[in-house]
């Protein structure tokens, strides 16, 4: 089990925001997703959603990071890569999230 002061010790270079994203990143559970926009309001700046990709972008701990879980507001899997996306599907679909194509189907169930 990884505890949260290790990871906030591999993450001291980062932005306290940058940190603050992955850190509430990290409590996603299995099973789950999030959107940017959502991650934006928990960590209250709910304007910032693109920021809050950016510093995703930056994780150096996937997956124990699971940024994988956060998605855009209508379901779409992005990344920059097809291979990218295809590799975060796969995550997804092993923990249990329906994925259609490259959406997950946003139900409240699985909305953390």
């Amino acid at each position: 089990m990884v505890k949260r002061e290790d990871l906030l010790k591999h993450l001291s270079g980062m932005s306290d925001f940058e940190r603050t994203v992955l850190m509430a990143t990290f409590e996603i559970p299995i099973g789950k997703v999030s959107t940017y926009k959502r991650i934006a309001e928990v960590v209250g700046r709910p304007r910032a959603y693109r920021a809050v990709g950016n510093a995703l972008h930056k994780n150096p701990l996937a997956p124990v990071i699971p940024c994988h879980r956060v998605v855009r507001s209508d379901g779409r899997i992005v990344g920059e890569t097809r291979e990218e996306v295809e590799a975060r599907r796969n995550l997804l679909e092993k923990e249990g999230v329906p994925v259609v194509g490259n959406r997950v189907k946003i139900r409240e169930e699985i909305i953390y």
